[in-house]
């Protein structure tokens, strides 16, 4: 028992020894001062004319999109095509069996003929009639009688001339032909069905080259667009369209080039948005109608830009700032204002001129005040 009280009043005679010799020394204390100054890479903004973009998601629709559906009714007996082809406008595409059609296309032409006999024959008993009629040889009524029966006999001449129009034009619909030029789907009858006129789809047909690409934009933005770049103001209609860049899902930078053409005339009242349509080249025939893509809107006219790498933004809180060497290598903080991103750098839209050496690598070994050790490097032009 006196052995572990000799112990404890020893170890508080210690502390209260080392209390009155000052406080503890910590690790960073111990450190020697006057260190070397932390080494980080700097370099120019890059500074060149720029156009920002936002990015919005679409989809390509075909300009010329057809049903080819029969026209008149029948039983399907040729299929002149094969699944998904390129046609021209005007390829025969299905014959339906024509020969009903055929014989009342000749029935109608020799009604037509006939009603041109009896019109014949009674243009020449009026105009005898009206010769006697002059001699006083016929009475007038008789005379009235044979103009009716000649006006009767021009208009069953009528008569049978739509009546032969109209069969040449269900003989002619026996043959279904493209409507316009581009691809075709599968057919949906197969042969020896019968198929009912303006009712049965017999297939479709798209357009490929050009194609459209259609995509909405939020109120916002369209303001923004119509002042900077005067979009929706009619330059659409006047072969004015501004150019876009289109790229295709799982593309890592935009391939399609585009002309906008096309804003519609009013707003969304549901969604607040509204419709942007453009005009792509697909010479290729690559893009089909339905395919996603992601569009990159110019959102501002060519001007000089400033741009620096992301890893060079760090975060305060709700502000974002950069770090610039100043002079005799003492750091500084600025607080910028980021934009979009162009060619992989970020837009400066404030805080920056363009001439600062900014910390790009390193950022965690600076603060404000602090001397560093740079070692200088230049940023390429475009990141990507």
């Amino acid at each position: 028992m006196r052995s572990r009280l000799f112990s404890l009043l020893t170890v508080l005679s210690g502390l209260a020894a080392g209390v009155a010799a000052g406080p503890l020394a910590t690790p960073a204390q111990a450190q020697a001062p006057g260190g070397p100054p932390p080494k980080v890479t700097v370099a120019k903004p890059v500074v060149r004319q720029i156009v920002e973009q936002d990015q919005y998601t679409g989809r390509f629709d075909p300009i010329d999109f057809v049903e080819v559906r029969a026209r008149v009714t029948g039983y399907l007996e040729k299929i002149n095509f094969t699944d998904g082809q390129t046609v021209k406008k005007g390829d025969l595409l299905f014959v339906i069996d024509r020969r009903p059609y055929k014989a009342a296309l000749e029935q109608a032409q020799a009604a037509l003929a006939s009603a041109k006999a009896r019109q014949s024959f009674s243009q020449t008993d009026l105009e005898r009639a009206q010769t006697l009629s002059r001699s006083g040889n016929i009475s007038e009524q008789v005379t009235d009688q044979r103009r009716q029966a000649s006006q009767t006999a021009q208009a069953d001449v009528d008569s049978a001339q739509a009546a032969l129009n109209n069969a040449q034009l269900n003989f002619d619909f026996s043959e279904v032909k493209a409507p316009i030029n581009g691809r075709i789907s599968r057919r949906l009858v197969t042969e020896g069905n019968i198929v009912s006129a303006d009712q049965t789809m017999l297939t479709t047909i798209v357009s490929l080259d050009p194609i459209y690409f259609s995509f909405t934009v939020d109120e916002k933005s369209f303001l923004k667009y119509q002042s900077s770049l005067g979009i929706g103001m009619g330059q659409t209609q006047q072969g004015k369209g501004v150019p876009i860049l289109i790229a295709l899902s799982g593309e890592p930078k935009p391939t399609r080039k585009g002309t906008l053409d096309f804003v519609d005339n009013r707003v969304d009242n549901a969604t607040g948005t509204i419709l942007l349509r453009a005009t792509v080249p697909n010479g290729d025939l690559f893009i089909k109608p339905g395919l996603f893509g992601i569009v990159a809107m110019p959102a501002t006219k060519p001007f000089q830009g400033v741009m620096i790498p992301d890893e060079a933004v760090a975060a305060n809180q709700d502000k974002r700032i950069v770090y610039i060497v100043g002079p005799d290598n003492v750091i500084q903080q600025k607080d910028v204002v980021l934009g979009p991103k162009v060619d992989g750098y970020r837009v400066i839209q404030s805080g920056l001129k363009g001439d600062e050496t900014v910390v790009v690598n390193g950022l965690s070994r600076v603060r404000p005040g602090a001397k560093v050790a740079p070692d200088t490097i230049e940023l390429p032009p475009s990141k990507t």
